[in-house]
């Protein structure tokens, strides 16, 4: 992906698959809020999000992208780690829930980059969704 606004449409169309949504709708929130106010978190990580109706309950997709993009990041740095994630309209708590736990999960530097450096995609899901591996970690850290 060599941009932000490429990223943006091929992560919406992507799940727009999973989800059986129209790629284009689900493009135009995500844009939408992006306009909003940029979902950059720092550190090389964005969280792409939006409330969509319909939606039968939370979704997110991870990606690492080989090279990083200009995502308009308040601290300047391009991104190589999106994390999407789509939620149902109305929300509630769980919607800002979960959009805490990722920006905690990627405002971590030590798994920041256990994130980029892992390939296998089973490994990297456990990764995302297995707390003791951080706990341990910080620990010897």
């Amino acid at each position: 992906m060599s941009d932000k606004a490429r990223a943006l449409r091929v992560l919406s169309a992507r799940a727009a698959d999973a989800l059986s949504l129209d790629a284009a709708a689900v493009h135009q929130v995500l844009n939408a809020q992006e306009e909003i106010g940029g979902t950059s978190v720092g550190g090389g990580a964005a969280i792409p999000h939006a409330r969509i109706a319909g939606l039968p309950r939370i979704y997110a997709l991870f990606a690492t992208l080989d090279h990083p993009i200009e995502f308009d990041a308040f601290d300047g740095e391009p991104v190589d780690l999106i994390f999407l994630l789509l939620s149902p309209l109305p929300s509630g708590q769980g919607y800002l829930t979960a959009l805490a736990a990722v920006a905690r999960l990627l405002g971590n530097p030590l798994i920041a980059d256990r994130l980029r450096l892992e390939r296998d995609r089973s490994r990297l899901y456990r990764l995302l969704v297995d707390r003791e591996p951080w706990t341990m970690s910080a620990r010897r850290a």
